[in-house]
């Protein structure tokens, strides 16, 4: 048999494979043992489901089951000879990105505006005349002002991004736009989280100061998590940052390690990329949005910044098969003491999306006026490890409100009433930002 005709059997397989799980899933069936593809986690899988005494679909925590949905689906391609490595998703993260062409083009320029003004900033008249008071609070909100627009992700409102420049950042403390914004984030710690970068930067005692990214979708998000890290690592309030991918394709838009190659290959060649059309629908871009030379060149800028950073050590890539296994994060320092002790050493390890929301929390139906510092147990105070959690709420759980907020956003039209249901969390309208010292 030739090659070609192997591995159009193995993609014949792998379909009989996703039309028989789809059966069983809609049909109610016993989740089956995930097959041996050579992966230390299959064994806690098959141990836990084991421990869940072999449940039906309709009869397991919603955790568990979605993430042993994607990782039963990882065997069906990595136990062949020609899909190993083959991301079902890709297709539709690509096409997500350029979809976003706006977006990427507006954050760039503003970028641009923003590495120019840290690099010069003695240069700056503004700046030069701005007391140390002044000077300290524009650093503060700009650092807020990037790690919103992380926490919004492809969910970003370019009518927020009122400015990036260094000179004018003070402005934004007082722009209606941020009001809009921050009244959607029902609690907010970024300010306990630039104090704690801030500190170790003028403490001057270390000569790395590292800050992780556990990453979450790809495409545009991924674009504005690299925004962040080159931010971090300009302005000084990190020497490294390491950056945390999935190892299988998971929940459809997480990022994998070869996802980078991928927004790299794109930011480098804006035009090119931009220019394709979207496979699923075969559109071209309309007539009059292809980037010109001035917008292609802002969004190059990006790429040689991410560039230097890589190439000097400063920005780097560490997948986990830990972020894929099938329980929550308490699990983390007995799971995985190796990579919990790593983590110890970062200066904050920023945990993106609401999956790693729902892990860090256990998924549990908490109080929502739980404290965070509780909920994520044992990564909580005296973990040694300094936890940033960003999340827009797409799910039940949530902790960390006032005293009262569940029910005046229930009370809210589609907030979910007398229904028993916590709707106004489902809709990724809100979000929350937590924090936990851990050392």
């Amino acid at each position: 048999m030739s090659r070609d005709a192997e591995k159009d059997a193995e993609g014949k397989r792998i379909i009989e494979d996703l039309v028989a799980l789809k059966y069983e899933l809609q049909h109610d069936r016993k989740l089956s043992p995930i097959r041996d593809d050579g992966q230390p986690d299959v064994a806690l899988y098959n141990k836990e489901l084991e421990a869940l005494g072999t449940p039906s679909w309709f009869n397991v925590p919603w955790l568990f089951s979605e993430c042993y949905l994607y990782r039963r689906m990882s065997t069906f391609f990595s136990m062949t000879q020609h899909w190993k490595s083959y991301d079902v998703f890709l297709r539709q993260k690509n096409d997500t990105f350029r979809s976003s062409r706006p977006a990427v083009y507006e954050i760039a320029t503003r970028f641009k505006d923003l590495v120019r003004g840290l690099t010069a900033k003695a240069d700056d008249t503004a700046a030069a005349n701005r007391t140390p008071e002044e000077h300290e609070e524009a650093q503060r909100l700009l650092f807020v002002e990037m790690c919103e627009i992380c926490l919004w992700g492809n969910a970003t409102d370019l009518s927020l991004l009122t400015s990036l420049s260094y000179a004018d950042i003070q402005k934004l403390q007082g722009a209606e736009a941020r009001k809009a914004s921050e009244k959607n984030i029902l609690a907010n710690d970024l300010h306990k989280a630039y104090d704690t970068l801030k500190k170790a930067r003028d403490a001057g005692d270390r000569k790395e100061r590292r800050v992780d990214i556990v990453l979450d979708n790809s495409g545009f998000e991924l674009y504005v998590d690299l925004v962040l890290a080159s931010y971090l690592l300009t302005s000084k309030l990190a020497t490294h940052v390491v950056l945390h991918p999935k190892s299988i394709p998971w929940f459809v838009s997480d990022v994998l390690p070869g996802d980078f190659a991928s927004i790299l290959g794109a930011l480098a060649s804006p035009k090119t990329f931009f220019a394709t059309p979207q496979e699923e629908r075969n559109e071209n871009p309309p007539p009059g949005m292809e980037l010109t030379d001035a917008e292609a060149g802002d969004i190059s800028f990006v790429f040689q910044q991410l560039a230097q950073h890589h190439a000097e050590g400063e920005l780097l890539l560490r997948p986990n098969r830990f972020w894929t296994h099938g329980g929550s994060f308490w699990r983390l320092p007995t799971s995985d003491p190796e990579l919990h002790a790593d983590l110890q050493t970062s200066e904050l390890v920023i945990f993106k999306g609401d999956l790693n929301y729902r892990k860090l929390t256990g998924d549990a139906m908490w109080d929502p006026a739980k404290p965070f510092t509780e909920a994520i147990g044992p990564l909580g105070p005296g973990s040694g490890v300094n936890v940033l959690a960003l999340r827009t709420c797409k799910a039940d759980v949530v902790v960390g409100l006032r005293p009262g907020l569940d029910e005046e956003l229930r009370a809210r039209e589609g907030g979910g009433g007398d229904s028993g249901s916590r709707k106004w969390a489902w809709s990724g309208k809100y979000a929350v930002v937590s924090y936990s010292g851990g050392k």
